[in-house]
């Protein structure tokens, strides 16, 4: 607890943390308003999906839900969330290499393996807090705008509750990941200009990738693949609903537990053969 400890005061006493922080609000207001504004034009009126393929016709129809779209409400605000708990993970490993303190923190704890058992439980907190942070503000939101509209936000089902907790663990998860990448990538500049792009363009190259393969080989099972991206699989977990012909919840937290056993195990065995000199 004492090197976790150390880990949360090396990120505290910089100003990236608050930067990143403050980017998260922003960008979960932006998304809340663009959440709110599509439940009300969903939940407003009848859906028309004339002239729509049966799957996506039933997809528009299972999301003109007040369950699907209080669950997107609540959990605003995840796609850059986790981009930014990704960056920070990231950084609770480049900040040794970038500031030159690698060589002191591995003198002072010589066990490698538990100095990154430790930055990972401190991204994992940090991740915590995000969630914490962003589903303190979105909840009372949501429950006044649908209050508002006159409908039932449902807080306290139990789908409603399992997009928030699963939400929390994409959070998690997200910043176990960005240490496993500052391990792989040892450059600070290099390793978040990688993450962002992988993130960002990586996400809708791979979707687009797997959706030109469905169309081409006609096999709708081929679209049920793009869970294995971690940023699908993260949408995936929130969702309030399934919807019809999407895979299960329970898969996208599957396919991101998956990720982070293979890059926390990976990240140790690195960090303890690699020369930190």
């Amino acid at each position: 607890m004492n090197l976790v400890r150390a880990e949360l005061l090396k990120i505290r006493t910089t100003n990236t943390w608050w930067l990143f922080g403050l980017g998260a609000l922003v960008t979960l207001a932006l998304a809340f308003l663009v959440n709110a504004l599509n439940a009300n034009l969903t939940l407003s009126g009848p859906q028309d999906v004339e002239g729509l393929p049966e799957e996506q016709a039933a997809q528009v129809l299972a999301s003109a839900d007040e369950v699907y779209q209080a669950a997107n409400l609540f959990t605003s605000g995840q796609y850059f969330g986790l981009l930014f708990v990704l960056l920070l993970g990231i950084i609770v490993v480049t900040n040794e290499f970038y500031h030159q303190t690698a060589t002191t923190t591995f003198l002072t704890t010589p066990h490698r393996t538990v100095v990154v058992t430790a930055k990972l439980v401190a991204a994992a907190l940090i991740g915590a807090f995000f969630w914490l942070v962003t589903t303190v503000l979105t909840v009372p939101a949501t429950l006044i705008f649908f209050a508002a509209k006159g409908w039932d936000a449902h807080l306290g089902d139990w789908d409603i509750t399992r997009a928030i907790l699963l939400n929390l663990l994409a959070y998690v998860l997200w910043g176990v990941f960005g240490v496993g990448f500052g391990v792989l990538i040892r450059s600070q500049i290099g390793a978040t200009i990688t993450a962002v792009v992988l993130y960002l363009v990586g996400t809708t190259a791979a979707n687009l990738v797997f959706f030109l393969l469905q169309q081409w080989l006609e096999q709708d099972w081929i679209s049920k693949l793009a869970v294995i991206v971690p940023s699908t699989a993260s949408s995936l977990m929130i969702s309030g609903t399934e919807l019809p012909g999407n895979p299960p919840q329970w898969v996208g937290a599957v396919v991101l537990i998956a990720y982070a056993v293979v890059t926390s195990a990976a990240g140790s065995l690195i960090m303890r053969r690699r020369d930190i000199a």
